[in-house]
């Protein structure tokens, strides 16, 4: 992995996944410079410094758009805006759980990258998924909210297609999965994508105050529910995939939630609560500063022991063989935070799914670290093609039936 800041594992995650989502070197060396000796001083010192230093380089490229915009350049006012959506985003996401601006911070990535949209004239649009939320999410019983998402609208002429529904994880938003570009290569393959802000992420933790949970079926369900009644998806050709964290929410959402015709695990967290007790011991990466305050505000909680014995339930064991669709494991062969062995243990107990497969990303290809952050293209387009495929035997025949009702 490229390391701006030698020995800032968290620091060089955000350059790397920046770099990997459309941000420029230029920029992000600008943006970067300042900080090297404060970064040297561990990843949780310097984080406000770490914000106005790129928040610096987003307003410049901000301004810019604007005088593009002016001009009539609307395509080249649409790539600042966008770029400026993403240094802000990453920078937000470095922040302190207690940091009572980084919510601004956060719309101000949002209303970025939807003026993004409207002047790139991408069939992407900001929809809301309706949700019954209680106390599993942090709100009193029968709590009727909605899911923040972005939906990739691969349709031509209305014509139902396939779609896949793309979960984040602990500290990532919906704003990083348009980044990473999976939707945009899944449109490419004729799939639509529908990428969500979860409870305990992204726009559904910072302004509505919903936190993680572990029966992740009843976020799917409420995908599907919507995707269901729109005439431009075909409704027995829905698949859901989940990064980092999200490759807990994905499979055991797969496991429980029978619509779902496929999934695909990017990063195998198959005992999250097991890398909680690694990390109190120092074992393996952190992915954000101030993690262990991450962690609560995401699950909702304000005692480590409390949390960690809640985290113990984070686990896929006896769900992976109840998933009974097709499944792709896909992990980092030097993923720093969640062990490879875990990988092998996910895809070894899929027994029952009628298409598996693991596929290890090696140092020698690259992708090799968290979630391929080192090089995001190259997994994005492994998984698009794996899906596309998937989707097509499923068609075919060649699986079965696919989601069952």
């Amino acid at each position: 992995m490229f390391e701006y800041f030698p020995g800032n594992y968290v620091w060089n995650l955000g350059v790397v996944a920046t770099l990997n989502s459309g941000g420029t070197i230029d920029e992000v060396d600008r943006a970067c410079r300042p900080l090297k000796e404060l970064a040297a001083q561990g990843s949780d010192v310097g984080t406000k410094d770490f914000m106005a230093a790129w928040r610096a380089v987003a307003d410049q490229l901000e301004e810019q758009a604007v005088e593009a915009e002016k001009a009539g350049h609307r395509r080249t006012a649409g790539q600042k805006f966008f770029r400026a959506s993403v240094y802000v985003s990453q920078a937000e996401r470095m922040q302190s759980a207690k940091d009572l601006s980084r919510n601004d911070e956060y719309q101000r990535s949002v209303d970025l990258l939807v003026r993004s949209f409207e002047l790139l004239d991408q069939p992407t649009t900001k929809v809301e998924i309706p949700y019954l939320a209680g106390p599993a999410d942090g709100q009193p019983e029968g709590t009727l909210t909605s899911l923040p998402a972005y939906f990739h609208n691969a349709s031509v002429a209305g014509e139902p297609t396939p779609v896949m529904i793309v979960w984040n994880g602990l500290d990532s938003t919906k704003e990083m999965m348009i980044g990473s570009g999976i939707h945009t290569e899944l449109a490419a393959r004729g799939i639509s994508a529908l990428m969500v802000d979860c409870p305990g992420a992204g726009e559904a933790l910072r302004l509505r105050g919903l936190t993680a949970r572990v029966d992740t079926e009843a976020w799917a369900a409420a995908c599907v529910d919507w995707l269901e009644k729109r005439e431009d998806v075909q409704a027995d050709r829905i698949g859901v995939v989940g990064w980092s964290l999200g490759g807990y929410y994905a499979p055991r959402a797969a496991a429980f939630e029978k619509r779902l015709a496929l999934c695909v695990a990017w990063g195998a967290n198959q005992d999250w609560g097991a890398v909680q007790k690694r990390r109190l011991d120092r074992e393996g990466e952190n992915p954000v500063p101030h993690y262990w305050d991450h962690v609560l505000w995401v699950w909702g909680e304000t005692d480590l022991d409390t949390f960690i014995t809640k985290s113990e339930a984070v686990n896929l064991e006896g769900v992976m063989e109840q998933i009974t669709c097709p499944v792709l494991v896909a992990h980092g062969e030097n993923d720093r935070q969640i062990p490879l062995a875990l990988a092998h243990r996910q895809y070894e107990q899929a027994v029952n799914s009628p298409k598996r497969e693991l596929r290890v990303f090696t140092p020698a290809e690259g992708a090799t670290e968290h979630i391929g952050l080192d090089h995001f293209p190259h997994v994005v387009t492994y998984i698009a093609d794996w899906v596309a495929d998937t989707f097509a035997e499923l068609g075919s025949g060649a699986l079965g039936s696919g989601a069952q009702a």
